[in-house]
């Protein structure tokens, strides 16, 4: 059985001193996924929102329909002149981001640190 996608915002800061937008998912990221996904992403100031980090730490699985509101997202992200990093990913689903191609739109990071450091 899915579990309900949720997803909250913080606002971080880097090591560099940037101003960082975090968006944490938690659950299961499908096709219903669409709201917590796409809608909280939508939601950004695109104009104060220029690093986004996606937070997968607490993401369970995600199916072929939730990669494609996750590459809907990155393609947003990139018409908007956003950068986006990604960390928390499963060894498995490091490798399916990179088969797909999702590398091209967000660099992936092992840890929130990592991908701190990398801004």
């Amino acid at each position: 059985m899915q579990s309900e996608t949720k997803a909250r915002v913080d606002q971080l800061t880097s090591p560099a001193g940037h101003n960082v937008t975090a968006l944490r998912f938690e659950g299961d990221i499908a096709s219903t996924s669409k709201d917590a996904v796409l809608g909280s992403y939508q939601s950004l100031p695109k104009e104060t929102a220029k690093l986004v980090l996606l937070d997968f730490t607490k993401v369970d699985y995600i199916n072929s329909s939730g990669i494609a509101l996750v590459i809907q997202m990155l393609i947003e992200a990139a018409n908007s002149g956003q950068k986006v990093y990604a960390f928390g990913l499963s060894p498995h689903f490091t490798k399916v981001f990179t088969m797909v191609g999702i590398t091209k739109y967000a660099g992936l990071f092992p840890s929130q640190a990592d991908a701190l450091a990398a801004l």
